[in-house]
């Protein structure tokens, strides 16, 4: 087995320190060699090289050019993908992405053909319909207990609206082909935002989309809320709602809840499997156990890594892929679209930039000084967190 020497972009707090937590378990495993890390704030960038034993750099291009590496793992805001990936495809090295893969779609294709270009795989980490429970809900599917599915419905609650239409639309399993959608900017109590702002005005978002299968999806994004994101799925037989299962009809119906079992692997609590009761029980065994995939996230983490691993090694395709990173985010946009058309059907895939693509665009113009296809140029520039589709859609 090849071991692929791979470097951490942003390695602040929060995902840049879970990712680092995998990294090194998957180089235990010999698939990686986690080497090094760069992070722009000299504080994180001393505590997280000192924690995880690996070379800081200040810069990609530094890190890039003085270290040799074979994969970049790009854990910084969305607008930084415009400035690592080509960074990183013009030196012949692969890069895996945070989510979202760009603010806008005609970004998020410049990266695509910048990588095609340069013979690099792209990968982004959308972890969602990798999660543990939500491969429960497939094999639940597949094993035709929900009968036909007839219907879906996603609340999503905190503005990263891209994970729920991930979740609901891998779990229908067809692509969207339509979208009727509603948005409105609310008054809200005064909130302070992770990106360091203050608020006081949100914006609420309601769709329909319609899919290729017949399926009709009901999408709500509230204000942020207290409420947990959750997606449903109907069934003719039974019914998904939320992580929990539910067989026959509303007034007669056998509820099984989503168990997690966990066990101890080499002193550290791991998880060991996700199952519902029924008879047979249907179970998701955690296939990362040896690697100590603590839980339902690292599952995801890990399956991501190693799809990546074996995409450079084998020369096949990512996991995820950007293609299905774009249509997550193309959803959200036809959903704007459509209310400023006056409240009418958006066909997808769309064939133009839409309004608010453009104004994002702007935006990323006006506060970096460069087009977005400037790359290696916009090194060096402080990408705030949020960036501009906070600024101008408002989504996180």
């Amino acid at each position: 087995m090849k071991q692929l020497r791979i470097a951490m972009v942003g390695a602040g707090a929060g995902r840049g320190q879970s990712w680092m937590g995998t990294l090194t378990k998957l180089t235990e495993a010999g698939y990686y060699d986690f080497c090094a890390l760069c992070e722009a704030v000299p504080e994180k960038r001393e505590a997280s090289a000192e924690r995880w034993g690996v070379k800081p750099y200040a810069t990609l291009v530094e890190l890039l050019d003085q270290h040799g590496v074979d994969v970049i793992l790009n854990g910084t805001p969305p607008d930084c993908n415009m400035m690592s990936v080509p960074t990183a495809a013009k030196r012949g090295v692969h890069a895996l992405t945070e989510i979202p893969i760009a603010p806008t779609l005609s970004m998020a294709r410049y990266l695509m053909e910048v990588t095609e270009a340069n013979n690099v795989k792209f990968e982004v980490s959308e972890q969602v319909y990798l999660w543990a429970k939500e491969q429960l809900k497939h094999r639940i599917i597949d094993s035709g207990l929900l009968g036909e599915i007839a219907h879906a419905r996603c609340y999503y609650t905190n503005k990263a609206d891209y994970h729920g239409i991930n979740g609901v639309r891998q779990l229908i399993g067809s692509a969207p082909k339509r979208v009727l959608g509603y948005t409105q900017p609310v008054k809200v109590p005064t909130f302070d935002h992770w990106s360091g702002k203050r608020m006081s005005d949100d914006r609420w978002d309601l769709a329909v989309v319609e899919f290729e299968k017949g399926v009709t999806c009901v999408f709500q994004s509230p204000p942020r809320a207290r409420t947990a994101a959750r997606w449903d799925i109907e069934g003719t037989e039974g019914q998904l709602v939320g992580d929990n299962l539910h067989l026959g009809s509303h007034s007669s119906a056998t509820h099984y809840p989503f168990v997690e079992e966990y066990r101890t692997v080499n002193g550290e609590k791991v998880l060991d499997h996700l199952r519902v009761d029924t008879d047979p029980p249907v179970v998701f065994d955690n296939p990362f156990m040896e690697y100590r995939a603590a839980d339902g996230d690292e599952v995801a983490r890990m399956q991501i890594l190693l799809g990546m691993h074996r995409a450079i090694t084998e020369d096949g395709k990512p996991e995820y892929g950007p293609e299905n990173a774009c249509t997550d985010i193309e959803v959200l946009f036809a959903l704007r679209e459509s209310h400023r058309r006056g409240n009418t059907w958006v066909d997808l895939p769309m064939t133009e930039p839409t309004e608010l693509e453009k104004e994002m665009e702007a935006e990323f113009r006006r506060a970096y000084g460069h087009d977005y296809r400037a790359g290696e140029a916009l090194t060096g520039v402080r990408f705030p967190l949020g960036g501009v589709r906070h600024t101008v859609g408002n989504w996180d």
